[in-house]
Formats: C-alpha cells, structure tokens, sequence
C-alpha cells in the first residue's frame, strides 16, 4: 500500500492503530513549545548546548591547550564562520559567532602584547 492508492478502508485502519492526540495532550505539547520560544537562548555568547556543569566548554578547550594551539583555535573558527555564513541559513548568526572568537582571539593577542612590556 501506498499513500497513492490508499482505500478507505485502510485509512481507517491506520487511524485505528495509531489514533490522533486527543487535545488536552495536543495543548501540554503545545504549551510546552511555546514557552520553550518563550526563553531566549543567546547562540552566539552562550548558547545552551556548550554551557554543561560548572564550565564552559570554550574555557575547557583553552585549559587543555597551549596558547599558540588555543590562538590557533580561536582564528580557525573565525575562518570557519566567515567560510560557511553564506550557506547555512543564518548569516547573520555566523558572522556574530566568527565577530566573538575575532574577539576574544584579539583580547588574547593585547594580553600577550601587555605582558611582554
């Protein structure tokens, strides 16, 4: 069976197998994503999905680096960003994230820079 030679008859029968959510479920469902877009999530300084336990992911990755290797890091996701913001759907996003770790690559060049006068 195919859904372009689905009977009625089989129609039915799916229906029967899996029926439809009865609406007070459909609104928990519906309640829950709307407040989900209720909370803002900023993706671009700290998104959720690197913000586990009492560290940051970006200050793992530096601890476990030397800084040339962290530097090294750091211009490569700019690069990363600034090659693909033209093809995901979010340019704007992509160009903010590449702009934070230009940032913070810079911040790390001056305190080098500080430190040797």
């Amino acid at each position: 069976m195919s859904i372009n030679n689905a009977t009625p008859a089989d129609w039915d029968r799916l229906r029967k197998q899996a029926p439809a959510i009865d609406e007070p479920l459909m609104q928990v469902y519906l309640d829950a994503a709307q407040e989900e877009s209720d909370t803002e999530e900023d993706a671009v300084n700290s998104p959720s999905h690197y913000n586990t336990g009492n560290i940051e992911c970006i200050e793992a990755i530096e601890d476990s680096m030397s800084p040339a290797a962290f530097k090294g890091y750091l211009k490569g996701n700019c690069m990363k960003y600034l090659w693909r913001y033209d093809y995901k759907g979010k340019p704007v996003e992509d160009l903010k994230k590449a702009s934070w770790y230009l940032s913070r690559l810079i911040e790390m060049v001056e305190q080098q820079e500080n430190s040797y006068e």
